[in-house]
């Protein structure tokens, strides 16, 4: 007995799983949490602390070029590179890539501002370039008279980046893995983590590297919560939810996910990081590079995951 089944549903990046977004969109992910945690500190900085020396502030420096590197690994994943200005032809209250389109054109400009209004503080030599160039003197002294409403603005934009990059996926109600309202504020939380692990590494100030350990050792806290409840959100939800939430209960991401995910990128991390806030003696950039390993491990690990699961079996 011969079965024949025809069907026009045949293509190598769909079946048997979709395979559409690559590399290129978890380093997107990451680059753009990152962004977002950096804005965020900054700004506090700021608003807290006015225009004086400290590492978030120090980092604002470097916002708009990571953020490039983001861009371009965006720029790698689409298919019609020329259509790129469409984005902002438009905007779709409706559609998550409308809105981080549009967020993303506003960081660039509001986070320049803030570098130029922190920077005789931050980056004198970089004032003293600055100062030579006399057409950017008016723009300086705005920065620098509406330093606080700027950093305002900064931390709303870093908070609407942080949650984009979890809810651009969690709004695709295909992929019951992506499927989650946690999934924004989860990638909310471990942007900021990346970003207290990287103050914490670039940081001079003893005093300063161990608040901002502490915060991150919080952080690290609320996103193993927050899996523990996306995870809980799963297995009492649909079939095919409990059934994606099978990938790492038993399925064949669950090593890769308890191992590099859970245990390497966030346990190992915090303990050393409490560790370190009991004064052992540890590398110092130990804990923050395995941070921000585990950062990136857990966006490629999302996407993979979202991709292999689907609400139709074929």
């Amino acid at each position: 007995m011969h079965e024949f089944i025809t069907t026009q549903k045949l293509n190598h990046l769909i079946d048997p799983v979709l395979h559409i977004w690559q590399w290129q969109i978890p380093v997107y992910l990451f680059i753009g949490g990152l962004t977002a945690g950096l804005m965020i500190l900054g700004a506090v900085s700021v608003l807290r602390d006015k225009a004086r020396p400290t590492a978030p502030q120090k980092l604002l420096l470097f916002i708009l070029p990571i953020l490039a590197v983001g861009m371009f690994t965006l720029f790698l994943d689409l298919e019609h590179k020329v259509n790129v200005w469409r984005f902002y032809t438009t905007f779709r209250v409706t559609s998550p890539m409308s809105w981080g389109s549009w967020i993303l054109l506003c960081v660039v400009p509001v986070s320049l501002l803030l570098l130029l209004g922190t920077m005789a503080e931050n980056w004198p030599e970089l004032q003293t370039w600055v100062e030579k160039r006399r057409r950017f003197d008016a723009l300086v002294q705005f920065a620098r008279q509406r330093l606080k409403p700027i950093a305002g603005v900064t931390l709303v934009l870093g908070f609407a980046l942080g949650i984009y990059t979890g809810i651009l996926l969690s709004a695709y109600g295909a992929r019951p893995f992506w499927n989650t309202s946690v999934l924004g504020l989860l990638f909310l939380v471990s942007g900021l983590s990346s970003a207290a692990a990287l103050v914490q590494w670039a940081s001079k100030s003893e005093a300063e590297a161990h608040f901002y350990t502490l915060l991150d050792v919080g952080l690290i806290a609320g996103e193993l919560l927050l899996i523990g409840l996306m995870l809980i959100g799963m297995v009492s939800g649909p079939a095919r939810q409990q059934s994606a939430a099978t990938l790492v209960l038993g399925g064949p991401l669950t090593v890769f996910f308890w191992v590099f995910v859970v245990m390497l990128g966030l346990l190992l991390p915090v303990l050393l990081e409490i560790f370190h806030l009991k004064g052992r003696p540890l590398p110092r950039f130990l804990a923050p590079a395995l941070v921000l390993a585990g950062g990136l491990i857990f966006r490629f690990f999302i996407v993979e995951a979202g991709q292999i699961t689907t609400w139709i079996s074929y």
